[in-house]
Formats: structure tokens, C-alpha cells, sequence
């Protein structure tokens, strides 16, 4: 059984080793370890991916938990493999419904095997298709959509979250937040080609650039905001020259990104990628 394990907290020595030593002493190979410590954030975070043949993953936790609590750190143990369901996923918004109702109805057709366990947005633009959908629906926004991590956080944890969908969300998720949920776990969409057009106005940039291609791309989510090598779906589309900017965002927000969201989402839902060292690759069947 593959087995993500992530240990994000107060910077000070000695965190690493009681962890490393445990896994492998209760007979897991460890596939991947990084680790994140910088003195001006005074933040240490590891991750590690194992593969563990034997005893339970109930076990593991506890007993990781417990070295976590010593340490002063949150540690999170978390496989695809522990439960017998389809992975359960949480959508995060911001103004744009389109992308989060392609999942919905993706789901509600079967061309996604996964189920929608939670909304959440800094705004409240999606409420209404979470009520649509039955979806239980949470504010983490202020009136001006300042958001509270610590209530996404808890929300994950509390209904089993396998992976985060960011669906047009508007904000950038905090180092640490990237941490806890490492290893490929959260997934973006970001509304232009990247590595070219990163930001918040892709399709203003593009345009500007007198670009006549425009798109969207599906990536993992890594706390350097790095979309290099998380890049595990891309499309784009065609405009003929003389094309208005307005109708090239009504092009690019009505359909294509969302259908962009269905397929990157539904390559990590099958299992056909996965996140190692940072990078996308193809998973061993």
C-alpha cells in the first residue's frame, strides 16, 4: 500500500528522525522524502511517500500521531488505498460556476468515479449549485473574501478528503496549507497556458501579446507555485485574427475550462498520473 505521510510545524531539531526512524523500523521502503526549512519562516514541513507491506494503516497513524504530538508537529498519514470508495473530493471556488458544475454533473453522469464530499469558497458566487447538487457548502471568506485556511483544513480532516480541486479559486494557498496536503493532493486549474501566461489575467496577457491561442491547464498544487513539471493536463483553443478579448474569455470560461478541470481531474481520479519529487508521472500499474 502506498502511504503519504506529512509533518508540518514549529521549526526546531531533531523533528525529522524520530519519523524516518519509526517507518523504517516498523518495515516500510521509503519511495520519497523532502523537506522544507527556512529560518525566516521558522516552518518545518517534511514529506515521504512509502510503500507498506505490512501491518495497518490505522496503526501507522496513531503511532505517527502520537511521535507528532511529542514533537509539537501535525502529522497526516494518507493513502488511496485505505478505504474501499470512490476518493472523495473538495471543491474550491471563488466567483466562476462553470468549471465546479462540470464536475458535479461529470460525477452525477458517471464520467468522473469520484464523489463531491464538500464546497467550499471565499465567496458565495457557487452556493447555489452546492444546494443544486445537495453538497454541504462552506463560507472560508470575509465580506471582502479574505479567506480562513484554518476552516478548510479542519473541513479535509473532517470528511476524508482525498483531493482539493482548486476550480477557478481566485486565491493562493498558503506554503504551509500546501504542506499538510502534499504529494499530489491538491489540483489547480489555472484559466491560461502555462508556463507562458501564469497570473491572475491570462487571457488579458495573452491577448495583449497579440497571441491568437489561448487555454487553460490542470496542475498540482507544490508550495514553490512552481507549474513546470506539476502540469498534468493542458488544451487549448484557436481564434481567428480580429477576435474581441470579451469573446475569447466567453470561449475559454463557458466550456473549455471546465472541460480541461474534467479531464485533469479524471487522470488523477484513474490513477494514470501521480506527483513524485515535484514531478508528474505516469503510474506503475
Amino acid at each position: 500500500m502506498q502511504v503519504t505521510i506529512t509533518a508540518v510545524g514549529p521549526d526546531h531539531k531533531g523533528l525529522a528522525d524520530p519519523i524516518v526512524h519509526f517507518v523504517t523500523g516498523a518495515g516500510a521502503n521509503i519511495h520519497e522524502i523532502q523537506m522544507y526549512d527556512r529560518d525566516s519562516e521558522r516552518l518545518f514541513a517534511m514529506l515521504m511517500r512509502i510503500e507498506l507491506a505490512g501491518g495497518s494503516i490505522g496503526e501507522l497513524r496513531s503511532e505517527l500521531m502520537a511521535i507528532g504530538q511529542e514533537r509539537g508537529l501535525q502529522v497526516r498519514v494518507w493513502s488511496r488505498d485505505e478505504y474501499a470508495r470512490p476518493p472523495r473530493l473538495a471543491i474550491c471556488t471563488t466567483y466562476r460556476t462553470e468549471p465546479a458544475l462540470a464536475i458535479l454533473r461529470a460525477i452525477r453522469d458517471r464520467r468522473l468515479k469520484a464523489e463531491v464530499a464538500i464546497m467550499a469558497g471565499n465567496r458565495t458566487a457557487c452556493r447555489s449549485i452546492a444546494e443544486q447538487f445537495e453538497v454541504p457548502w462552506l463560507s472560508i471568506g470575509d465580506e471582502r473574501g479574505n479567506p480562513d485556511y484554518s476552516k478548510l483544513e479542519s473541513a479535509i480532516d473532517v470528511y476524508q478528503i482525498d483531493y482539493v480541486l482548486l476550480a477557478r479559486y481566485m486565491r493562493v494557498l498558503p506554503a504551509e496549507l500546501c504542506w499538510k496536503f502534499a504529494g499530489g493532493r491538491i489540483i489547480n486549474l489555472h484559466h491560461g497556458l502555462l508556463p507562458s501566461f501564469p497570473g491572475f489575467r491570462p487571457y488579458e496577457d495573452a491577448y495583449q501579446h497579440h497571441m491568437l491561442c489561448f487555454g487553460a491547464t490542470v496542475h498540482f498544487i507544490v508550495p514553490e507555485l512552481d507549474a513546470g513539471n506539476q502540469i498534468l493536463y493542458q488544451a487549448a483553443f484557436s481564434v481567428p485574427p480580429g477576435t474581441s478579448l470579451e469573446e475569447v474569455k466567453r470561449l475559454g470560461e463557458t466550456d473549455h475550462e471546465a472541460n480541461c478541470l474534467i479531464e485533469g481531474a479524471r487522470r488523477v481520479i484513474d490513477r494514470e498520473v501521480e506527483l513524485h519529487f515535484h514531478r508528474v508521472v505516469r503510474r506503475n500499474s
